[in-house]
């Protein structure tokens, strides 16, 4: 028989593994439930056993979404999509699931938005604005609201070349720009001439040379006026010995005023002497009315002896003298 001791390199002799077989065997058999552990525990991190509902989101374009993309609510994923397919009608049909426990986010009125940024891949997002409405039941199909971002890009570039094309334009040396800049620099030119701006308003240097021409003799006429209104208010008021005539008319109204004294007190007599005329008028007419009366009572007392007389005449026939004298 073979010696199933193997010499070593060295010269000494290796013993066999016992049972080595079983070991490679059995470490074999851990590995690979290590593996599927790992695999199982992956799983169940990413939601693979977790209770989902299927939300179908239609759209006429998918460029930028893959299978396994998350679909957020707030920020938060809470769906993901399983798979990508072409409807009867052209329309993509995406396939998301989305676990129960966070399906109650998703409402009836929800809006489901799918949006490529110029930075960053495309995104799905849920919005959801009422959290009192019904909640979205499994299996609904609702349309995709598609924003891109990228799209813009060709209409910003057009804007960017025709706006530098203007840009260009108005700094061109012919440009309008240009003239009234050169403007400018002829105005300031003879804004630092000798006329000045006068000379910039009126035009020419003749005019400016007029106004200046009026606005010495206006002052000259100004000193004028100032000098005549001294010697009036020296005339009016008075200056030094001179008294002036506002003096005389003070003095004047003084003596206008004790006059009109005089006359007041003067008035005041005459009332009290026509007020005694009245009371004199009063008894008269008083005494008028008296004798009135006793003339009344006269003649009714000579009526009554006139009728006496009369009556002793017609009684008397006697008589021949029928004459009253009375004393």
């Amino acid at each position: 028989m073979n010696d199933p001791r193997t010499p070593s390199p060295d010269g000494e002799l290796l013993r066999p593994v016992a049972h080595l077989r079983a070991k490679a065997a059995a470490l074999l058999l851990f590995t690979l439930l290590l593996v599927a552990g790992s695999v199982l525990y992956l799983l169940y991190a990413r939601g693979a056993f977790e209770p989902t509902q299927r939300l179908v989101l239609t759209a006429d374009d998918s460029e930028g979404v893959a299978v396994g993309m998350d679909m957020t609510f707030s920020g938060f994923p809470i769906g993901r999509v399983r798979r990508i397919e072409l409807a009867g009608d052209g329309n993509v049909r995406i396939l998301v699931d989305v676990a129960r426990r966070d399906a109650h986010w998703l409402r009836q009125s929800s809006v489901f938005t799918l949006v490529r940024g110029i930075v960053g891949g495309t995104t799905i997002k849920a919005y959801s604005g009422i959290l009192t409405d019904p909640p979205l039941e499994d299996g609904a199909e609702r349309p995709v609201l598609r924003g891109d971002a990228t799209a813009e890009i060709p209409q910003l570039m057009s804007n960017a070349r025709q706006l530098l094309e203007n840009l260009n334009a108005l700094t061109a040396a012919d440009s309008a720009l240009g003239g009234a800049v050169g403007n400018v620099r002829a105005l300031t030119e003879r804004l630092n001439a000798p006329g000045g701006a006068l000379g910039v308003l009126m035009g020419n240097e003749q005019d400016a040379k007029k106004i200046v021409t009026t606005l010495e003799r206006t002052n000259q006429l100004l000193a004028r006026i100032d000098g005549m209104a001294a010697k009036a208010d020296r005339q009016v008021f008075g200056a030094g010995t001179d008294p002036g005539l506002v003096p005389e008319v003070r003095a004047a109204v003084v003596q206008l005023h004790a006059l009109l004294a005089d006359a007041r007190q003067s008035l005041t007599q005459v009332d009290a002497v026509l007020a005694e005329a009245q009371a004199v008028g009063a008894n008269a007419r008083e005494a008028t009315t008296d004798l009135g009366l006793l003339r009344a009572e006269v003649e009714a007392s000579l009526r009554k002896v006139e009728g006496l007389v009369n009556e002793v005449n017609r009684k008397w026939p006697f008589a021949r003298d029928t004459e009253l004298k009375l004393p």
